[in-house]
């Protein structure tokens, strides 16, 4: 099965969507599946593109058997509404041909695109039509209702345009999926029927992140003492996560409670105003995103994890990192409604209190700072939880039956498919294979004029 992969970010950024997309398409090849990537170049979470991927060109790799296609596009520094829009408007214009390109000449039997962008998915449904693909949109954020809950988008106006525009392209698509039930019933809202929707949760592997003793070599170099009790949080430094609660929680407690350090980890714009914020606070560290091969050590420093998060956003995002805090085998402490999906989530393997309340996330540092044998036995329920529910290869695997599922149609028998005529610095070739084709078309047009008639098609491969 050959699987075209459209998503704006990928590895080599370390967290958020690109750790998910990346693990996602790798498991695929593993498993015999033809993956190419359409994405931008990696610029998550700081917003800066590193040197070795600044062009104005099209670059092409080969990693871990996944065919990536790097389109350019625009990176602001300061991410502001405005600015986000112009950046996903230039992945549109600079993916489109790569996406073209493939959906006539690669002949994918699936299209999977990732949002964000949702702004990039109408080409995405077009190029599965033009190939006979089924189309497939899957949602790790509603995009559209975050940017204005959080106010980086304001007019009225604008969001009952943008409301409809993504109701228009998410019918497009044979299968809409997001990663929970909540997000699901919010998609059915916005006129999604129920039977084209599915779970596909993110995850974590399990066997990386592994519960060990919190006396880590982080610790040593913040210079925590051993018995000091570790509030950490680890990910994106954005405008959606309230991160600055973490640092009024920790002024609140600076001088009552000097035992307990409150550890910020990660990269992103409001990572300047936090450490602002929290000037010269002794009980306040910070620390850049780690690599992948220290995450399970950064996590097993935490006594505590923390999951901040602004009420606005309730049920539009289930924050990622979610996975790895519960592996970590630390009890958490979520900000959140009751009864929407962090809280189910948390229930049972840490504390939830209220959106935007410092004062109450403080009050949950105490008790849980107090309480060893309470922080071990939620632990203990935290890592049980990824096990049963977030591990990476049920999860993977059950989207891999799903895809099977979707109507295929039996290919000819095989010749080269030439290399397609896309721009590209490095072209790297793979061997030839036969394979089986989508006969479905997607929706992006009603008239049946418009519909690609079945075909043969070459099983070659690039």
């Amino acid at each position: 099965m050959r699987v075209l992969v459209v998503g704006i970010n990928y590895a080599p950024d370390l967290i958020g969507v690109a750790k998910y997309t990346t693990e996602f398409c790798e498991s695929l090849a593993d498993w015999g599946h033809e993956v190419r990537v359409v994405t931008a170049p990696p610029y998550y979470p700081d917003w800066s593109v590193p040197a070795a991927y600044r062009s104005a060109w099209y670059h092409r790799e080969r990693v871990n058997d996944v065919d990536v296609i790097r389109a350019p596009i625009y990176v602001p520094r300061v991410p502001s509404g405005a600015k986000r829009m112009l950046h996903h408007a230039s992945f549109l214009i600079s993916a489109a041909f790569p996406m073209l390109s493939s959906a006539l000449r690669w002949r994918p039997d699936i299209v999977f695109v990732v949002a964000p962008s949702l702004l990039s998915a109408p080409m995405a449904a077009l190029a599965a039509r033009i190939s006979g693909a089924s189309s497939w949109v899957h949602v790790q954020d509603l995009e559209v209702d975050a940017a204005f809950e959080v106010g980086l988008l304001r007019s009225g106006a604008t969001r009952r345009l943008m409301a409809v525009v993504e109701r228009w392209i998410l019918r497009a698509f044979h299968r809409v999926s997001t990663i929970s039930p909540q997000m699901m019933g919010r998609l059915e809202h916005k006129g999604i029927a129920p039977a084209r929707l599915r779970e596909f949760r993110n995850w974590i592997d399990t066997s990386l992140v592994v519960p060990g003793d919190n006396q880590t070599r982080f610790r040593t170099e913040l210079g925590l003492a051993p018995s000091d009790i570790v509030a950490l949080y680890s990910g994106a430094m954005s405008n959606k996560q309230g991160l600055e609660l973490i640092v009024e929680a920790a002024t609140a407690l600076k001088d009552s409670h000097p035992a307990v350090k409150f550890v910020l980890c990660g990269n992103g714009p409001v990572k300047p105003t936090l450490v602002q914020m929290a000037g010269d606070l002794p009980n306040v560290k910070f620390l850049d995103l780690q690599p992948l091969d220290r995450v399970s050590e950064l996590l097993n420093t935490a006594d505590i994890q923390l999951l901040p998060q602004k009420v606005e956003i309730t049920d539009l995002v289930l924050p990622s990192k979610l996975a790895g805090m519960l592996a970590s085998g630390r009890p958490l402490i979520a900000m959140a409604e009751p009864g929407t999906g962090v809280a189910t989530e948390v229930d049972g393997a840490g504390l939830v209190v209220a959106p935007g309340d410092a004062g109450a996330l403080a009050a949950a540092v105490v008790a849980l700072a107090k309480d060893a044998p309470l922080r071990a036995s939620l632990g203990a329920v935290a890592r049980a939880r990824a096990e049963q529910k977030w591990d990476r290869i049920s999860i993977i695997r059950s989207l891999e039956r799903e895809f099977m599922a979707l109507p295929q149609r039996a290919a000819a028998a095989g010749h080269r498919v030439p290399q397609p005529a896309i721009p590209v610095r490095t072209i790297e070739h793979v061997a030839t294979g036969s394979r089986r084709r989508s006969d479905t078309p997607g929706r992006l047009f009603s008239r049946p004029s418009m519909r690609p008639q079945a075909r043969g098609v070459g099983s070659g491969k690039e």
